[in-house]
């Protein structure tokens, strides 16, 4: 009985959502999903921004979804104004078009927590796995530490070029996230000099939303920054986005070290995989990789890093206090892969510091 007792109150208090959509469809959708679980519920349901913030205002959701395309306000002006005058976790619900991935980023940038792409009405098969995506990540968004909007991302200090303190032209750096990844990825990257190892990452996104990720690191960063394609060389001062079809792994040519795209089957629910990517720098560089863990949900990526470092690479893993979700980073320092904590602002600069093979100790694990 007591059992019992104790399930029925930790359902009890369920996690209470605003949807946000002008599509009366979307909407029956997402609330049918989310009042499915035992865990949460939808409080109200909202066709604009102007009717969403007096139910935000009585309502005090835990969690809102929120539409980017939307009359009388746009989502991203009404998230910008959510999050200036009352931050709270927001779950964007986009399309998968070149301008909804754009937007999406943006939204990403202003302190939303994390997004699902919005599924075409004539899937069957793939509607429950869409509803186990949504309904994970507002119970994700619900425990998150809201981004915070990070000046240092694009203002911050530069640093230096590693000139001939480079201990070997043959290191990489290797680079697994998930919630909250786009910014941490981005906080990592634009400090890198161009003369900075050869970097891949594998990121959770869908298909479609990793090329304009990529552009946008581009565009603010000084080393290269792509889309990977199969067969690629790795070059130094460029990094390569697992695109959202593909696992990415690591492989060499020669002396070269190659890129290789591989559309198996998803690791851990997801398509690119970290640990994927993890386990091919475990196997081809070794001691060569430094291997980077940023926030994120669930446990994808520790299992590689930690065959990462019995292959004798250095790793890092964001600190909890930095994170969005210290899901990944916590289970990879559970798992004994992560050699050091770092906190998000300082993480490139100890990237660094190891591929010189020098400079303060993190805190170790």
């Amino acid at each position: 009985m007591a059992t019992n007792a104790a399930s029925i109150a930790a359902v009890a208090v369920k996690r209470r959502v605003v949807v946000i959509d002008d599509s009366a469809l979307m909407r029956k959708m997402l609330s049918d999903i989310i009042n499915d679980q035992p865990d949460m519920e939808v409080v109200g349901a909202a066709p604009d921004p102007l009717v969403a913030r007096e139910m935000i205002r009585n309502l005090n959701p835990d969690v809102i979804t929120l539409d980017i395309e939307m009359p009388k306000m746009d989502g991203l002006d009404f998230l910008e104004r959510l999050m200036r005058l009352r931050p709270m976790p927001v779950v964007m619900v986009s399309t998968l078009t070149a301008r909804g991935s754009d937007a999406t980023l943006r939204a990403l940038e202003l302190g939303a927590v994390d997004y699902v792409a919005k599924p075409a009405f004539d899937i069957v098969h793939g509607l429950q796995d869409y509803a186990v995506e949504i309904t994970d990540k507002i119970r994700a968004a619900a425990g998150a530490r809201l981004p915070r909007r990070v000046a240092s991302a694009t203002g911050g200090a530069h640093l230096p070029s590693l000139g001939n303190r480079l201990a070997s032209t043959e290191k990489l750096i290797i680079i697994g996230a998930s919630t909250g990844g786009t910014e941490a990825i981005k906080e990592v990257l634009v400090r890198l000099p161009p003369d900075c190892p050869g970097v891949l990452i594998a990121q959770h996104m869908p298909e479609g939303f990793t090329k304009s990720f990529a552009a946008r690191l581009d565009s603010l960063c000084r080393i290269a920054v792509s889309e990977a394609t199969h067969n690629e060389r790795v070059l130094p001062g460029h990094a390569y986005i697992a695109p959202g079809h593909s696992h990415l792994l690591l492989k060499k040519s020669g002396a070269n070290y190659v890129t290789e795209l591989s559309q198996a089957d998803p690791v851990n629910r997801h398509r690119p995989s970290v640990d994927v990517l993890f386990d091919s720098a475990a196997r081809h560089a070794g001691a060569n990789a430094i291997g980077v863990i940023l926030t994120g949900m669930g446990k994808d990526g520790a299992a590689g890093m930690l065959a990462m470092k019995q292959a004798g690479a250095r790793n890092i893993a964001q600190d909890e206090a930095s994170c969005v979700v210290f899901g990944m980073p916590k289970e990879a320092i559970a798992r004994g892969g992560a050699d050091e904590v770092v906190a998000l602002p300082a993480i490139a600069e100890r990237v660094l510091a190891l591929v010189r093979g020098s400079g303060p100790q993190a805190i170790r694990v």
